[in-house]
């Protein structure tokens, strides 16, 4: 039985030093939430990288793991930091300073969904946002250290390939600039949180399987890349975006026609990234 915080799915044979996960595909909504929610039970799924878990689930057949969220993204964001309580969502919660991700209300418990529109009608307990975090964010994060210990151990070094979604107006302003849409953003924190070596590869992967690809415009990376990414210890974190029209009615969450081609070219993608440490190519020294 999976964990209510994750499923991991091992390789049969642990041969790549990259772990991929995806902490927002989560779609476990329990009644209990749903019946606390103003929102209904399409509108809550608008902040969640749907399907990224299925585009990316040919990890394990190239020796890789892959760790995937239980929890939906509006109930527990897997991707901020534990201590990132919103006041204006939680009781007993006083400001410290000022978090431009928790006064949006994207903090560990979000208080809103995408564009805006609140979750509850009032506040939640201290409690109860306890109770979430020990239940799924602890959990998350303690097998996802797990998984590249592993790695480290067993390679020298670990590559986490953080899996997320974009929506298709998200790279909008690179657009205006005169650039290209990117159907695929990296974050490495400008590099900060990956040797150029690994983020020059998995944009290589990306391109040749047909994808524009651009680095940290308009997203470097959140809490999982700058928590996890430590080049000079030879662990590396690089956080993709794919575009979500690529593959799904955003409006309907539901894929599109061509949901299956975009599969299709990740699992080339997923097999590339994953030779990364297998001795054919290896990592060079940092």
């Amino acid at each position: 039985m999976p964990h209510p915080s994750y499923d991991v799915i091992h390789p049969e044979q642990n041969l790549s030093c990259v772990v991929f996960a995806s902490p927002h595909s989560g779609r476990n909504y329990s009644a209990s939430f749903l019946k606390s929610t103003v929102l209904d039970d399409h509108t809550i799924r608008s902040s969640e990288d749907a399907f990224v878990d299925v585009l990316f689930n040919a990890a394990p057949h190239y020796g890789a793991p892959f760790l995937m969220a239980g929890a939906p993204r509006a109930y527990i964001d897997l991707n901020r930091a534990s201590e990132e309580l919103d006041p204006a969502l939680i009781e007993g919660v006083r400001r410290q300073g000022h978090n431009p991700r928790v006064a949006s209300g994207l903090g560990v418990i979000p208080r809103v969904v995408a564009n805006g529109r609140a979750i509850y009608r009032g506040k939640i307990t201290l409690e109860e946002a306890e109770k979430r975090i020990d239940t799924y964010w602890r959990p998350y994060h303690a097998m996802l250290q797990r998984l590249l210990n592993d790695a480290h151990q067993h390679h020298g070094q670990a590559v986490l390939v953080d899996c997320h979604s974009m929506p298709h107006e998200a790279v909008d302003s690179v657009a205006r600039q005169g650039m290209k849409r990117p159907d695929v953003v990296l974050g490495d924190r400008f590099g900060a949180a990956a040797g150029s070596d690994v983020v020059d590869r998995i944009e290589a992967a990306f391109t040749s399987a047909g994808f524009n690809v651009t680095r940290n415009t308009p997203f470097a990376g959140a809490y999982i890349t700058q928590a996890y990414g430590r080049p000079l210890r030879g662990q590396h974190a690089v956080q993709i975006e794919l575009d979500r029209s690529l593959y799904m009615n955003e409006a309907l969450v539901q894929p599109n026609d061509n949901f299956e081609d975009v599969q299709k070219a990740l699992q080339t993608v997923v097999a590339e990234i994953a030779l990364i440490g297998q001795g054919r190519i290896p990592l060079a020294a940092e």
